[in-house]
């Protein structure tokens, strides 16, 4: 088995308001959107019932699929760094202070840029369903 990563997904209660904030204040790219259903797709999924619309975004060598589920689930509990089960979605960029700055007020970090032991700056914000997402400058 040689496996290659294909896609990071990410669960969002509004596609189009999601589109906006990766495409708009992070300046993805948007490759495509779609929608998939049928029962092989509820099955699939282990959802009943469930379709879904999917967008895809370019990140560099990654691709970040946002995925709005009907029929929609509970949200879940927002999770700390350190829990088991946590996740976050990390983006390098050029210029962190410079993105930092350019964030829109509705856009609240987790703490100012922060320069790591390591060398690497830091800056974890939330997208608007509360997905955690780490801006790096190497």
């Amino acid at each position: 088995m040689d496996p290659t990563a294909h896609h990071f997904a990410v669960t969002v209660s509004d596609l189009d308001r999601a589109i906006a904030f990766y495409r708009d204040t992070l300046g993805l790219e948007v490759l495509s959107e779609f929608a998939v259903g049928g029962e092989a797709f509820a099955t699939g999924v282990g959802i009943d019932g469930a379709s879904a619309q999917f967008a895809h975004l370019e990140a560099g060598d990654a691709r970040i699929e946002l995925v709005e589920y009907t029929p929609e689930g509970e949200r879940a509990a927002e999770t700390e760094l350190n829990q088991p089960g946590a996740n976050h979605l990390g983006l390098e960029v050029d210029d962190l202070d410079a993105v930092y700055d350019s964030l829109p007020e509705s856009v609240e970090p987790i703490a100012d840029p922060q320069t790591t032991e390591s060398g690497t700056r830091i800056c974890f914000i939330r997208d608007p369903d509360g997905t955690l997402l780490e801006l790096l400058e190497l």
